[in-house]
């Protein structure tokens, strides 16, 4: 029954206050409660402390707020104030902010959380509103990145390859540039993995050369650039370590006086380690005077050794050979002729 009707008294002004006040709580109701989200998207860089804010206005049921990342039935739980999470806080003890940080954040994190309001009921709570969701980037710099030679030496003129690799990056975009001796190369071959959408990533890039001897001297550089590096990584690479270059023989006789000489000598070679040995007609003899290695301008090295012998009717002619073994190689050698002059 009307108010007015039951008391004649009331005035027409005191019931048409009354039917104001009525509408204005009919409209405060529907309007009671709001749960507000304003950050739609953040970037944030691996290791730093991720804010989310959240907050209700208005007039809000009984039960509890909570935090989940993504969507539907797989949606993760984040925070609630019941449980303890680890790295999750709640800024301030509140009943109408329920920001959250997040400590220590990793590229795992990424993805879109919202805040979640239930009422409380009498089995469960009952989800009644959500934030309109904040899409959290993680920004993780690439690993130090590493340069992999080809599996062992290789001789000039032959084809090797070069492998640099780096891993744990978000997001997925990367650029990786070779360089020799600072000049860039052509665009190498790049593969990012995974190739689908994923919370960090890895890249390994390979680029092919055709060794020179000049490459004793050489150095190759990868050089990575990614959004979460204020400078480009560099990770460089001597390709002398990929070089083998072996060495040159030239063996030479001088017969005249009462003692021959024989020399060697071992050009152009790469690395230094190398050992020589004398044969006199097929048998080993003396290992001669052996010079100290020398470098070249060029890088590589060079060796000389030399050998006395009598010159008697017994060695006219003899067939001497110097035999190197260069780098644990098959042995390579050179041969002369000495042909003694007898008074």
């Amino acid at each position: 029954p009307s108010p007015c009707r039951q008391t004649p008294r009331l005035s027409l002004l005191g019931c048409r206050i009354l039917s104001y006040l009525s509408a204005w709580v009919q409209g405060a109701g529907a309007q009671e409660f709001q749960l507000l989200q304003p950050q739609g998207a953040v970037l944030v860089s691996a290791g730093e402390t991720l804010t989310l804010p959240c907050s209700v206005t208005g007039l809000s049921p009984a039960g509890p707020v909570k935090w989940f990342k993504g969507s539907g039935p797989t949606r993760q739980l984040v925070y609630e104030d019941k449980e303890s999470f680890p790295r999750v806080t709640r800024v301030v003890h509140s009943d109408t902010d329920f920001t959250i940080r997040i400590s220590d954040t990793r590229p795992e994190d990424a993805g879109t959380y919202r805040c979640v309001k239930f009422k409380k009921g009498l089995r469960a709570d009952e989800e009644i509103g959500s934030g309109a969701g904040t899409a959290v980037s993680v920004s993780a710099r690439p690993s130090a990145l590493s340069v992999s030679p080809p599996p062992s030496r290789a001789e000039p003129g032959t084809p090797v390859t070069f492998t640099c690799t780096s891993g744990g990056f978000s997001p997925r975009d990367i650029t990786v540039t070779w360089l020799k001796n600072g000049a860039p190369l052509p665009a190498p071959q790049l593969r990012v993995l995974p190739e689908h959408e994923s919370v960090s990533y890895s890249v390994s890039s390979t680029v092919g050369l055709c060794l020179s001897t000049g490459d004793a001297l050489s150095q190759l550089t990868c050089q990575i650039e990614h959004s979460a590096l204020a400078a480009p990584l560099h990770g460089t690479y001597n390709i002398s370590h990929a070089l083998r270059v072996p060495p040159r023989l030239q063996v030479g006789s001088d017969p005249a006086g009462p003692v021959a000489r024989v020399h060697l000598r071992a050009e152009g070679f790469y690395p230094q380690g190398t050992s020589l040995s004398w044969l006199e007609n097929g048998k080993e003899t003396d290992p001669g005077k052996l010079s100290r290695p020398t470098e070249n301008p060029d890088g590589t090295f060079m060796l000389q050794s030399s050998l006395e012998v009598r010159a008697t009717e017994q060695r006219n002619p003899s067939v001497f050979t110097c035999r190197a073994v260069h780098d644990s190689q098959p042995p390579v050698s050179a041969s002369a002729t000495l042909r003694v002059s007898l008074p």
